[in-house]
């Protein structure tokens, strides 16, 4: 008997290891199997039996480097014992989002992080607001390249409305692109941080990842895609109607953004406030509030969100 098995979606290398150390070490759990491995392709041959139950843990094993991006000598044993013993893989912490580059994990870090988490599973259409540093972008995207993986979607579609915070878009260097891409940068580094970066290049060439501008939405329909708008808080009611309904067929939309940081000419323009209180308590629709108890980064961001809201309110007061 003999069978050829394909690798997908991920890197051979990942799954061979340095020297194809790492694939030695999961044949030699099936002695009765003869195995060459070129490329992309993996020739088995033996007694039925024996090439089926190593093509089954072969899938198994495939699945692993697609979530984790990485594999150790510990995943092979793990998976293989577990399995060989009629067990399942189980366990995984349901905090972790995804795998990123080199197996590094990605998680939710805090509450309303694992709130958002929780309400991708539950709803279509999910608004995550709060303040600078406190994980929204960061972890709709790891949401996103989670679906992506499991084949959940079969692209990400990620767009910024590009208005300007005190700088002007005519008086910048470059093309178009050149002009619009600096916007768009904090989505890029995300990706970079989960994907490994030939493999976003791919994604990026094939269409399967997008960024672009929200004005580049109108006019299409996304379907089986997950979809974020950041820095909602920038768009005004038409624009974010726009984008609201671009929603297609087994389509997730996460929007993110921040009230306190509105660039708009008048703040009472942000469609993200207006939206907040006409789709608030919709069905399939669900809003995550995050505060500064989520905050992820420098312990001093607290303290400058913190003093900033405070003269914010001092301001309304007085006025």
């Amino acid at each position: 008997m003999e069978k050829i098995l394909y690798l997908e979606d991920i890197d051979p290398r990942a799954l061979f290891g340095a020297g194809n150390n790492l694939f030695q070490r999961f044949c030699s759990y099936f002695p009765k199997v003869k195995v060459v491995a070129r490329g992309e392709e993996v020739k088995i041959q033996g007694p039925e039996s024996e090439m089926m139950l190593f093509e089954d843990r072969f899938i198994s094993l495939v699945a692993l480097v697609r979530r984790k991006n990485a594999l150790q000598e510990s995943d092979i044993a793990d998976l293989l014992n577990d399995e060989m013993a009629g067990g399942v893989e189980t366990g995984e912490d349901p905090q972790i989002l995804v795998y990123g580059n080199d197996g590094r994990i990605i998680r939710a870090r805090t509450p309303n992080q694992q709130a958002l988490a929780t309400a991708y599973t539950q709803n279509d259409l999910i608004f995550a607001m709060g303040p600078a540093g406190t994980g929204k972008t960061y972890t709709a995207i790891a949401l996103a390249v989670r679906a992506l993986k499991n084949k959940e979607v079969r692209r990400i579609i990620l767009t910024r409305p590009a208005v300007e915070a005190g700088e002007r878009l005519g008086f910048l260097p470059g093309d178009m692109k050149e002009k619009l891409d600096p916007y768009l940068q904090p989505l890029y580094d995300a990706l970079h941080d989960m994907i490994p970066g030939k493999k976003l290049l791919q994604f990026m060439e094939e269409g399967v990842i997008q960024i672009a501008p929200l004005a580049y939405m109108r006019g299409r329909t996304l379907d089986n895609a997950c979809v974020i708008l950041d820095e909602a808080q920038n768009t005004n009611m038409g624009q974010l109607k726009m984008f609201l309904t671009r929603m297609g067929c087994n389509a997730k939309f996460i929007v993110t953004g921040d009230a306190t940081q509105i660039d708009l000419p008048r703040r009472s323009d942000s469609g993200l406030l207006q939206a907040e209180k006409l789709l608030k308590n919709t069905y399939g629709i669900a809003f995550v509030n995050f505060d500064e108890r989520d905050m992820v980064r420098h312990p001093l961001v607290k303290t400058i969100v913190k003093a900033f809201a405070a003269t914010a309110e001092e301001s309304t007061h007085f006025s």
